[in-house]
């Protein structure tokens, strides 16, 4: 399991554990799963996608951030 935490300018978006996070990085989009490499990335306009004990969600973003380490994952960006 991920733990994600999505923060926009206004609030915490989203805060919990994740199978796992797709977000539109400025050269593609990619995909985070458990034991993913530590990586910072600039995030572009599009969708963030991930899933949860829930189901799927997205959450449309307009640019932010993304780091990973240790199973942690946050994103920081501008909701559309």
């Amino acid at each position: 399991m991920l733990k994600l935490r999505i923060v926009s300018p206004e609030k915490v978006e989203y805060n919990g554990d994740v199978e796992n996070v797709k977000v539109p990085g400025i050269l593609g989009n990619f995909e985070i799963l458990n034991n993913h490499a530590p990586i910072i990335s600039a995030l572009q306009d599009g969708m963030v996608e991930y899933t949860d004990g829930e189901g799927r969600h997205e959450l449309k973003i307009h640019g932010g951030f993304v780091e990973v380490q240790k199973n942690a994952v946050s994103l920081c960006v501008e909701l559309i």
